[in-house]
């Protein structure tokens, strides 16, 4: 029997779903090397690799059988040939920029352990979808709102959130879309650099976003009485900052978030939080040449800066902070302290905060694989956003649970089905 991949689901999966792998057809203990390769839409290519034996049986399960040393990973590991893919561009991220394509996922078994491949003795490909059937994509263009809205299967009304992302722009649907297969009416909403919205990210006005709020809370298919916020990064502090000013915000959701305001001015009717400042003297640039940025931030409990710090206690909302202690955009640890402490001496209630040690800035949905740096808009030079691969993956996959958990908890009073692992 000539070796082969089984690979469950067969053809399809979506891609916070986990992949199970396993060889068959193989000589009974022989040594192989397993590769992955995906091309994201720029056509940069992705890859990891891992050593492994097969089986007395002649069968290699990666759910069962351990990587040995001298791969992308080892240890037992069965998703390890996702999360561990790196880029063979430096400073690339993996991004999904359509959603209602896939990732075509090649996967590759060669003969030994060689530094070189040696002779190929299987492979399989297979897509990694971010739609589930069903799901609908509405583009939204009503008054200011810049926006893709993503509906569940059925008739509705469906628990409603808005997911914002950083100072990258644009509009990215990916996180959105992969929440509304799990039962969500997410609005993927974009606020600078899109379509004929402001080119750059000078000043932000709460106006725009309250638009967004008002169109999600008048939608036919978004259960009330309040929608959710969740936000990545910048994205974060925009939450907070809708939460603590916009009426109809039920519960908010950050994954690295400041709790002061960063970046922009910010306006609102009558009222302005200046940006925090910043001392570009405190970046630190090591040998590799990539800038490590976690001291730039000025403390928004000091001076002026305290005019920055977002009145989060206005809010009417419940919080939920995610939180990567290996984090060197900011210090997303400190911001979630400090907004908890400011929640409960004004007598409001304490937000819920998860802190993942080995867990660096960017925690996607899970099976990204983790981008230890990449280009920085702002900066304009490759910044570390820290992590540690295996332990950023376990993050991530725990994260994505915790949210929804969250969400289902606030917006339908229902608690899910999935409980906490860590």
């Amino acid at each position: 029997m000539a070796p082969s991949i089984r690979l469950s689901p067969a053809a399809r999966s979506l891609f916070d779903e986990p992949l199970a792998i396993a060889v068959q057809g193989l000589s009974p203990r022989q040594q192989v090397t397993l590769r992955t390769s995906l091309r994201d839409e720029t056509g940069e290519l992705f890859q990891a690799s891992a050593r492994y034996q097969a089986g007395d049986d002649g069968e290699l399960d990666l759910a069962r059988c351990p990587a040995l040393p001298g791969g992308s990973f080892s240890g037992l590991e069965p998703m390890g040939l996702l999360w561990a893919l790196q880029p063979q561009k430096p400073f690339w991220r993996l991004v999904k920029r359509d959603v209602q394509s896939p990732f075509l996922l090649q996967l590759e078994v060669f003969e030994g352990h060689g530094e070189r491949p040696g002779q190929l003795l299987a492979q399989a490909q297979h897509e990694r979808a971010f739609l589930r059937d069903g799901v609908r994509r509405v583009p939204v263009r009503e008054g200011r709102i810049r926006a893709t809205l993503f509906l569940p299967p059925g008739s509705g009304p469906f628990p409603g959130i808005i997911d914002l992302y950083g100072t990258g722009g644009g509009l990215p649907e990916y996180r959105a879309c992969l929440l509304a297969n799990h039962g969500f009416a997410v609005l993927a909403l974009a606020f600078y650099s899109y379509e004929d919205l402001p080119k750059g990210m000078k000043e932000i006005h709460l106006e725009y976003f309250e638009e967004a709020v008002n169109y999600m809370l008048q939608h036919t298919q978004v259960k009330g009485p309040g929608i959710g916020l969740l936000g990545h990064s910048k994205g974060g502090d925009l939450c907070i900052s809708m939460a603590s000013f916009l009426k109809g915000i039920t519960a908010t959701a950050l994954i690295n978030g400041s709790v002061a305001n960063v970046g922009a001015v910010l306006h609102y009717k009558d009222i302005t939080i200046p940006p925090l400042g910043i001392n570009p003297k405190r970046v630190k640039v090591g040998k590799s040449g990539i800038a490590d940025i976690i001291d730039v931030l000025n403390n928004p409990l000091e001076g002026p800066d305290q005019q920055s710090f977002i009145p989060l206690e206005k809010a009417k909302c419940s919080f939920l902070f995610i939180v990567g202690q290996d984090d060197h955009n900011w210090k997303s640890e400190f911001f979630a302290i400090e907004g908890s402490k400011r929640l409960q001496a004004h007598g409001k209630e304490k937000p819920e905060i998860i802190c993942y040690p080995g867990a660096g800035h960017y925690i996607e949905p899970p099976f990204f694989p983790m981008c230890a740096a990449s280009m920085h808009l702002l900066f304009g030079k490759p910044v570390m956003w820290g992590g540690e691969p295996k332990a950023h993956c376990e993050a991530q996959i725990d994260a994505w649970q915790q949210i929804q958990a969250f969400f289902h908890k606030h917006l339908t009073g229902k608690p899910s089905e999935t409980p906490s692992k860590l």
